[in-house]
């Protein structure tokens, strides 16, 4: 008995202890959830839209001797065509007003179009620039009336979840005045669709990984100059970045697991009463800034 009544207060000192880290830990959970709940909604980001470059491959995954680039890559003379300055200013004031004409373009004709010219864009948008010239993309080409409804049934189900709960309430308000919901009638009119995959990596013939550095610059870089191809071709397009459908898409598609998807271009005519917002773009002085 008198042992007990000895040990009593440290029983006593131990329970407040435990008490204690109890109620600390409680009102730090409570803390964590209301800052939380104070922070600003963030729009839901796709995994497949992030760029590979800042996770470098295991170094059991690549050859770091050989990425299957030449050691000695021979250069050659270049010639460059030169035009007199009246000449360039010409030409750049013509090229700002063909391309100025853009417009993102939702409601698409579906008047055939030559695969020529497809072909012809798209070895265009081939000859963009690209880390150690790796060349990280792939254009797939889909004009199958079945593929192109199988498209756009992932494309709407996700698009909804996205307006519905993703994206949050900022980013579907910013939408409401260009008249934009998850219905995508043009993935079904459009002749073709035009989907851009990001290589994250590439393969060698040993089977090892080939490092492809700046990927999703190099492939975005790609899909500009495809955007100013089209535009030069008297086609039209809207730039969609289908959220949470890169898998499915590449599942459909039969495309590797070292693609991911990028943008997704419906190419075709404008219908005839096709429509656009009414929009204006930024003053030069407003996008340059002269050091």
């Amino acid at each position: 008995m008198a042992l007990f009544s000895s040990l009593t207060p440290v029983f006593i000192a131990i329970i407040c202890v435990l008490i204690g880290v109890i109620l600390k830990k409680t009102n730090t959970q409570k803390e964590k959830r209301d800052i939380k709940s104070k922070l600003p909604s963030r729009p839901w980001v796709d995994e497949d839209l992030k760029d590979g470059t800042e996770h470098p491959l295991e170094e059991e995954e690549v050859d770091e001797e050989w990425q299957g680039l030449e050691e000695n890559v021979a250069h050659v003379p270049f010639t460059a065509e030169r035009y007199p300055e009246a000449e360039m200013i010409k030409r750049s004031q013509m090229f700002y007003e063909l391309l100025n004409k853009r417009r993102s373009v939702r409601f698409l004709s579906d008047e055939p179009v030559p695969r020529e010219v497809i072909n012809n864009v798209i070895r265009t948008a081939g000859t963009s620039p690209s880390g150690a010239h790796t060349e990280p993309w792939t254009f797939v080409v889909v004009q199958d009336p079945y593929l192109k409804h199988k498209i756009r049934e992932i494309v709407e189900e996700e698009e909804e979840i996205n307006y519905k709960k993703r994206m949050g309430d900022r980013w579907v308000n910013d939408l409401k005045r260009l008249r934009t919901n998850w219905i995508k009638e043009y993935l079904d009119t459009a002749p073709y669709l035009i989907l851009i995959f990001k290589q994250v990596y590439g393969q060698l013939p040993n089977g090892k990984k080939k490092t492809h550095y700046y990927n999703e610059i190099s492939v975005s870089i790609a899909c500009g100059i495809l955007l100013a191809a089209l535009q030069n071709a008297g086609l039209y397009t809207v730039t969609s970045t289908p959220l949470n459908c890169g898998p499915q898409l590449r599942v459909l598609l039969q495309r590797p697991a070292n693609e991911k998807l990028l943008l997704l271009l419906p190419v075709g005519y404008p219908k005839t009463d096709a429509t656009v917002p009414a929009l204006t773009r930024k003053p030069l002085e407003d996008i340059m800034v002269y050091m």
